[in-house]
């Protein structure tokens, strides 16, 4: 469909006997590359017509043959399709614009992302004022009442609820039910937003002949938000047979079960239908707005266990309370209370009005499934197919959160955008930057600078402007396949914003890690092949390390070349903290001990000193704790540990010295004793844990901000292990396993036992349980208070 608007003869020739009296800029429109499924336009050819019929105006557009309107559109309507921009004064797009095509000294408009401090698109903000760049954003193209005048909102309304239908259909599917929406498309299907409610209305009619299962009735939609983004859901949703239920009345609806399966049921609810007052008090509007933090949300009681399907519409704020929490919804679910098959979040405000909606998704893979009872997200093994053959399983709730649904609809929203965006292109081709609404949405000033209302992002750009260049689709490089990889791949590709690189010398291990995990390509990797590092490094905007340690100088080498940030999760070396003064002259960020321990416990340490310190206290000990374990009930081996990360990085740590101060004495031990140096620590009396020093503790008096420690009675860093652990580890270090010298008698063909021989320098293989009691005693029993413990461990383990 094409929708055109043709100049009659007065108004061009009005538009030709007064364009010579306006100046007049050449504009430009530049073609979308932010992902594949982007072909909107800010402006349509008709558009383009009036600016060059009636202003006289020069329009360059760049070729794309993917945009929803084909360039010899844009040519009949007087535009010159050409690559080079550069001659042009404005040059307008939907998306962010790549830092390396941004051209100095012109005026750019686009949907910027920039003006909340967004971290990440920081370095291109940066990049714009360095070169000079004006910068408007139509996000903040208001009225004089503060209304939005340029935006799609109510195409991701149209579009959400439509691909929402879609998951539901599917998702009653994947529990055995059939429905009339699974005949529902996906918004990009239809060919244009008519055909949409059309197909809508013949489902409605299938709904009143045939009914909907009784089993999930009555069927409840439930909307909030009052915006754009609601209002266009509604127009879809009125397309189906429907009744509308109060808010106060959802209760009844579903637990008297006087309901009609041949419709549906709308609710649309404010703020005052689930925001009360902490104290009693009556709901204010003005004061909640306020002051939210005399409210709260009972959402969950009185509007989520009666729902069938949530449209979201509102844009969450965190001083705000959550539409629903982990812990909400887990109780639900555990009472038997949750009846909600699918959420469509059209605000896509990650960890906002739902907690549990960790990610965005994409047109690709539109959904992904919540499991209340284990906090756990997946995919379902979902995905689209150019026929759109998805799967969704049935556990969980189906969470919808496509992050750029009006580039389903393109040419309604194009038609729809450019409408509202005309008048302001129209001062802007003639040279007004000073008009109230241009000038309310300028970011950045033509010589660089932050206007005046956005000189807060100054700091901002200052912290994470500069150094490595973050691109709109952050490129991360994960060198290694091991342990700890998957959770960190999972993690980053919560974005859809982030791509991650698997780099492995195991190319079967990089493969496994790959599968399944959308935009989570695979490299080889050598360390030593300097020139292919390199190029990994160049390639890519963030290096996450998991290398062993003993690497990471030669993974930082390449990286300051390339300015890259780097990250890792291992203790900073001597050869590492060397890197300090020459990172920072990049203006680049190094970050090492990020894990668990260290890394967590810094920052748990950290926030313990601040607040101490902002009390008006001051630091005298310091004990800290911390250990990886499993679940009670997953420590079912001698050793009651699970290995969450090298194997023999975990084993090779029993042999580390330890330094501490206790009482206000130093003390030392040495790797050797360090086993026989663990202590109860009573945390929780449920559990039977023990400790053992970590390393040097007094090497973080000055990370800590400690000064020397003198005034310290304690400065201890201590790891956690169920009690058992110091036994078994010390047995190892006492009969050599833990011994890193090569032997040529020893080889992976041995058996356990062979092995246990060889070690304790035996001839042959003892026959009984007696035999290996007396040789392994002469090993272990020097230390009679925890030898016996040992000693039974150690055959146990044997047998």
């Amino acid at each position: 469909m094409m929708l055109r608007v043709r100049l009659t003869t007065a108004s061009r020739r009005f538009a030709t006997q007064t364009q010579t009296h306006r100046p007049k800029l050449t504009l430009g429109i530049r073609r979308e590359d932010k992902n594949r499924w982007e072909r909107r336009v800010p402006l349509l050819p008709d558009h383009v017509e009036r600016l060059v019929s009636d202003l006289g105006a020069k329009v360059l557009v760049q070729p794309s043959m993917k945009r929803v309107v084909p360039d010899d559109k844009y040519a009949e309507a007087g535009a010159f399709v050409q690559e080079d921009l550069s001659s042009a004064d404005v040059i307008i797009g939907v998306k962010e614009v790549p830092i390396k095509d941004l051209i100095p000294d012109k005026t750019y408009l686009f949907f910027s992302h920039t003006w909340k401090g967004q971290r990440y698109n920081m370095p291109m903000l940066k990049s714009i004022m360095d070169k000079k760049i004006r910068l408007i954003d139509y996000e903040l193209m208001k009225d004089e009442n503060g209304k939005r005048l340029v935006q799609f909102s109510r195409f991701a309304g149209y579009a959400g609820f439509l691909d929402g239908l879609n998951g539901l259909g599917h998702k009653l599917l994947a529990l055995g039910y059939g429905s009339p929406f699974l005949a529902c498309g996906l918004s990009y299907m239809y060919r244009c937003l008519a055909d949409a409610r059309l197909d809508l209305v013949r489902t409605g009619q299938a709904i009143m002949d045939d009914g909907l299962p009784r089993e999930f009735g009555p069927m409840v939609f439930v909307f909030t938000g009052s915006g754009n983004v609601t209002k266009g859901a509604l127009h879809i949703f009125k397309c189906l047979p429907h009744e509308w239920i109060k808010p106060e009345d959802l209760k009844a609806l579903v637990e008297n079960k006087n309901y009609d399966n041949k419709k549906v049921y709308g609710c649309k609810v404010n703020m005052e239908d689930y925001i009360v007052k902490k104290d009693g008090g009556s709901f204010n509007r003005q004061e909640y707005l306020d002051k939210p933090e005399l409210y709260e949300s009972v959402f969950h009681e009185k509007i989520a266990p009666y729902a069938s399907m949530i449209n979201n519409g509102i844009f969450w704020n965190e001083k705000y309370p959550r539409l629903l929490t982990k812990l909400q919804i887990k109780q639900l679910a555990l009472e038997d209370r949750l009846r909600l098959l699918q959420i469509a979040d059209v605000s896509c405000d990650i960890g906002g009005s739902f907690e549990f909606m960790d990610r965005s998704t994409t047109i690709d893979a539109p959904f992904f499934q919540y499991d209340p009872f284990t906090g756990k997200t997946h995919d379902g093994g979902s995905s689209l197919t150019r026929f759109s053959l998805i799967r969704i399983e049935a556990k969980g709730v189906s969470i919808m959160s496509i992050d750029n649904l009006p580039t389903e609809m393109p040419l309604e929203a194009s038609q729809y955008f450019g409408d509202a965006l005309y008048g302001q292109i129209k001062h802007l081709v003639q040279g007004d930057f000073d008009h109230p609404v241009v000038k309310g949405a300028t970011i950045v000033n033509g010589d660089g600078t932050l206007a005046k209302q956005h000189q807060k992002l100054n700091d901002t750009v200052a912290e994470f402007g500069h150094g490595a260049t973050v691109s709109q689709r952050g490129r991360v490089l994960l060198l290694g396949s091991g342990y700890v990889s998957a959770p960190v791949v999972d993690y980053l590709l919560r974005s859809s914003h982030t791509s991650v690189t698997i780099a492995s010398n195991s190319t079967a291990e990089a493969k496994a890690l790959s599968a399944g995990r959308t935009q989570a390509p695979t490299a080889h990797l050598d360390v030593s092949d300097s020139n292919s590092l390199s190029k990994l490094v160049a390639d890519h905007d963030v290096v996450i390390s998991f290398v062993p340690a003993t690497l990471h100088p030669v993974v930082a080498e390449h990286c300051l070349a390339q300015k890259k940030h780097l990250v890792t999760a291992s203790y900073i070396s001597p050869a590492m903290k060397s890197f300090d003064e020459r990172a920072k002259a990049k203006g680049l960020t190094f970050m090492n001990e990020i894990g668990l321990d260290p890394g967590i416990d810094h920052l748990t340490a950290m926030k313990a000193f601040n607040d101490v310190k902002r009390a008006g206290g001051s630091i005298t000990s310091f004990v800290s704790w911390c250990g990886g374990l499993p679940a009670p009930e997953a420590s079912n081996n001698p050793l009651g540990y699970k290995f969450s990360w090298s194997p023999r990085g975990v084993l090779l740590a029993g042999l580390n010295s330890a330094v501490f101060k206790r009482d206000g004495r130093i003390t030392t031990i040495e790797g050797k004793d360090l086993m026989r140096s663990s202590v109860g620590v009573p945390i929780y009396p449920g559990f039977a844990l023990e400790g053992i020093p970590n390393r040097d503790s007094l090497g973080y008096l000055e990370t800590y901000g400690l000064g020397s420690g003198e005034s310290l009675t304690h400065m201890f860093r201590g790891t956690l292990r169920y009690k058992g652990y110091t036994e078994m580890m010390g047995a190892f270090v006492e009969l050599g396993l833990l011994n890193t010298a090569i032997r040529s008698d020893i080889n992976s063909s041995l058996s356990w036992a062979e092995l246990m021989s060889l070690l304790l320098g035996l001839k042959s293989v003892p026959k009984s349980d007696s035999e290996w009691r007396q040789y392994i005693s002469k090993k272990l029993l020097p230390h009679p208070a925890d030898a016996i413990g040992r000693l039974d461990r150690v055959i146990a383990s044997l047998n």
